[in-house]
């Protein structure tokens, strides 16, 4: 029961849709330009840097918001299994943001949310992340292949980590934290099915700052 309520605290931080309120800022439905994706590259691609780079924050700090309430009234009683409460809350949010009730179930694709998610779960995840997503970015300028190599590297982390026991869980907790994070890639992989379509066809769009 205490995993569901995690879920559904992160669920209702990640309704929060940040590109759709700039949208609106701008008289427009992001959801109908470009992509038709709620999330930092298409706010990127219809509204312009600025409007990107607030997405990308907010919804990155939705998803701490929502482990540090988690951490907040979970830490005291679940101690021994805290990382992987953590981990729920920030997988409900993601999955708020992906596929939120009050728009539909048409959201984003959930990087930026899953950005704030390795953020709070654990800062050494995020920076190996951050490593390659950036390294492959200025190679390659494709965000979805950045984001999925970064998100490959977070599940992989998470097992190195996990082993040495980096997150204090007995066997069957860490097992699941395991499982829950193969879940969210999988989640990330299903959600850029397209994008994975268009780079095999050599369609993907890159993303330059340049100026023309």
């Amino acid at each position: 029961m205490i995993r569901v309520i995690c879920l559904l605290i992160g669920y209702l931080f990640g309704l929060f849709q940040t590109s759709y309120f700039l949208g609106k800022m701008h008289h427009m439905d992001i959801r109908e330009h470009g992509s038709g994706n709620a999330g930092t590259t298409n706010a990127l691609r219809t509204m312009g840097k600025k409007a990107a780079a607030i997405t990308l924050l907010c919804d990155c700090l939705k998803c701490v918001l929502a482990v540090w309430v988690i951490r907040l009234v979970f830490g005291k009683t679940h101690p021994d299994m805290m990382s992987l409460l953590v981990l729920y809350g920030a997988a409900g949010c993601v999955l708020g943001h992906n596929f939120p009730i009050t728009m539909g179930f048409k959201g984003g694709k959930g990087i930026a949310a899953s950005v704030g998610m390795v953020l709070a779960f654990d800062w050494k995840l995020f920076l190996i992340a951050a490593v390659i997503f950036f390294a492959l970015f200025f190679l390659f300028h494709y965000v979805s292949v950045s984001s999925l190599a970064a998100y490959l590297s977070t599940f992989i982390g998470t097992i190195v980590f996990g082993r040495m026991g980096c997150y204090h869980l007995e066997k069957a907790y860490r097992i699941e934290l395991y499982v829950v994070m193969g879940a969210l890639l999988l989640l990330a992989v299903y959600r850029h099915r397209e994008n994975i379509q268009r780079l095999l066809k050599g369609t993907e769009s890159k993303i330059t700052f340049s100026k023309k």
